[in-house]
């Protein structure tokens, strides 16, 4: 008789279990969402081989609405990849490529006379678009990314008192060599801060390596990147990135971002820590990389993985440090293994 009792208390026990998990998995449908980035994935996989880390990263700042800073050597595929994402989404396209004598009308646009009507006439200048690609945005001087600053930010501009604003989604993705030092200027701290993410691009390992110059042989110098597709629309992508909005964040979670945000604050290898913006930053980048895994909740690993990205151009590390040659991921690495990580 105990027996039975027992079977049934555990049968009844695996019926409630069974229901709580339907409850759980019906909470946020990530299905679709997660098979048209799969499909993203595989339309860029047409072109490029490996740089998986840069591509997450995108992709995750497609979902959260945030601006892309890339930085790596010459020929790591830091252009062709942008490209190539903003070809698998149907919105406009513009690409700038930022020069020394580069004039912020020349990307906000500028108003013309118009003799017809005796009228100024504002006419759009690049940045009027859904997807935007800054080639080398180090290249200009100060005056021309404050001509970015306003955009970034609150998605509009102010041009004569009248105030134009963007359409939605709205990104930038800028590129930038950190190796050549000659003719470029060095971003403000104020124009990183606007930068969702700072994706570092590496060097391709060696199998990565012969699978490139493979692919290249076979194609006998035809465009492979006709053969990339759209695959989703502008308006999917503006459902995903609320989607993504509501994705469930437990409060120790929350804790867990706030402790190491102020750590950046007080660690004594950093001359500059993070600002609140930072905090915000790796709240919406830790929703989408939940989204990524197709999973409705952020977990501490998600945290860890956009840490880097989110916080390696907000923080300055010491001059005394960087003469050591202690980087910014490193001293962020030494902060994520100092904080207890939920349970």
């Amino acid at each position: 008789m105990e027996n039975f009792e027992n079977q049934n208390t555990e049968d009844h026990s695996s019926i409630h279990l069974d229901k709580k998990e339907e409850q759980f998995q019906s909470r946020i449908d990530m299905i679709e969402l997660r098979a048209s980035l799969d499909k993203v994935k595989v339309e860029i996989g047409k072109v490029i081989v490996g740089q998986e880390s840069m591509i997450e990263h995108l992709l995750a700042a497609l979902l959260s609405n945030g601006h892309v800073l890339i930085e790596g050597v010459p020929g790591v595929a830091k252009t062709i990849t942008a490209k190539l994402l903003a070809k698998t989404i149907d919105v406009g396209f513009s690409r700038i490529q930022f020069t020394p004598d580069l004039m912020p009308s020349d990307i906000l646009g500028t108003s013309v006379f118009n003799v017809k009507n005796s009228e100024f006439e504002f006419k759009k200048g690049p940045i009027f678009s859904s997807f935007i690609l800054i080639d080398e945005i180090n290249r200009s001087p100060a005056k021309t990314q404050a001509a970015l600053f306003e955009v970034m930010e609150e998605r509009q501009i102010t041009m004569d008192g009248t105030r134009y604003t963007m359409d939605e989604p709205f990104l930038v993705v800028a590129t930038q060599n950190p190796i050549e030092h000659e003719g470029t200027y060095r971003l403000p701290e104020a124009q990183l801060d606007r930068f969702l993410f700072k994706i570092n691009v590496g060097y391709p390992d060696l199998a990565q390596e012969i699978s490139i110059i493979k692919n290249q042989h076979e194609s006998k110098n035809e465009d492979k990147t006709e053969v990339v597709n759209r695959v989703i629309t502008a308006q999917q992508l503006k459902n995903y990135q609320h989607l993504v909005k509501e994705i469930i964040v437990e409060g120790q979670l929350m804790e867990y971002i706030a402790k190491i945000i102020v750590n950046t604050r007080e660690n004594q290898f950093l001359y500059l820590g993070a600002s609140p913006r930072a905090s915000l930053a790796l709240l919406t980048a830790s929703k989408a990389f939940a989204a990524l895994r197709g999973r409705d909740f952020v977990t501490p690993e998600d945290i860890k993985e956009a840490s880097y990205a989110v916080l390696r151009h907000r923080v300055i590390v010491s001059p005394e440090r960087e003469m050591e040659g202690l980087t910014a991921d490193e001293i962020i690495r030494q902060i994520l293994e100092g904080i207890e990580i939920p349970r």
